[in-house]
């Protein structure tokens, strides 16, 4: 998990999602995985697959910080979405 860290620090988030896929096929009960395989995602701006992760780390451990991440992003939808109704 800390390479995959590294990679998404890196700003290499395809290749980070790549080894979370492979590690996700034998490990589906990882939340560590689903979680970092969301912050992949939202990284390249792929919303929608970054909230399904999150939730699927959530549904295996409910103290995740995928929780978080999911507030966080909700968050930010709402905000984006009310702005958008003020044009």
């Amino acid at each position: 998990m800390e390479e995959i860290k590294k990679l998404i620090a890196d700003n290499k988030p395809e290749e980070a999602i790549r080894l979370l896929d492979a590690y996700l096929m034998e490990q589906t009960e990882s939340d560590e995985a689903w979680f970092l395989l969301g912050r992949a995602h939202y990284k390249l701006g792929n919303v929608r697959l970054a909230l399904n992760s999150y939730l699927q780390a959530i549904v295996i451990n409910p103290e995740s910080p995928a929780q978080a991440a999911y507030d966080m992003a909700i968050k930010v939808l709402d905000f984006y979405n009310k702005d958008m109704y003020n044009h």
